[in-house]
């Protein structure tokens, strides 16, 4: 490739590909050159949440309602919040938390039960940490989604998480908020 555009520029700047002048021995403008950067070393973000849960589970005296806040935290910051005066409804409230949840690598779905709501939560991405940590994990993702939803003004919470109803299903109990604003 000897013609530089804009992908390249992105490609050398996240260390995919190295790009390198050619030495010329005639005249000429010099010659670019790009190459593949070989991605070496091991990627270590299960021993690194492994650290982080339990740093808190074993340092913090309430555990569970700091990762609970931490969560909140993250959740209205993984949401676009409305605009003044406006609320989403439950549809579009409920399908926003899906989105958030996907794209974090859970595997979310709606399940209704005449007026009750859940979410079922499959594939949970940090499983392995949630089985000996659960209370710290589990704390952060019911967090994250009542931050999501109070954020967005939800017509709705999250009221509760069952987690690991199943070997590889939690199940997230949505409710209807004690008051439009939460403190």
């Amino acid at each position: 490739m000897s013609t530089r555009c804009g992908s390249t520029d992105r490609l050398v700047a996240e260390g995919v590909v190295a790009r390198h002048v050619e030495e010329r021995n005639e005249p000429g403008r010099p010659r670019l050159a790009f190459s593949a950067v070989g991605r070496s070393g091991k990627r270590s973000y299960r021993l690194l949440a492994e650290i982080l849960v339990s740093f808190v589970s074993g340092t913090m005296p309430d555990a569970v309602t700091a990762a609970t806040e931490a969560g909140r935290t993250w959740g209205h910051y993984l949401t676009e919040r409305p605009p003044p005066y406006r609320w989403t409804d439950e549809e579009e409230s409920v399908s926003e938390l899906l989105r958030i949840l996907g794209d974090i690598g859970f595997v979310p779905g709606l399940v209704q039960f005449g007026k009750h709501r859940e979410i079922w939560l499959r594939h949970c991405p940090f499983r392995e940490v949630a089985e000996a940590h659960r209370d710290v994990v589990c704390a952060v993702h019911l967090g994250l989604m009542q931050g999501a939803l109070a954020e967005m003004r939800a017509p709705l919470t999250a009221d509760r998480l069952e987690p690991f109803v199943e070997p590889s299903l939690c199940v997230a109990r949505l409710g209807d908020p004690a008051s439009r604003y939460p403190p």
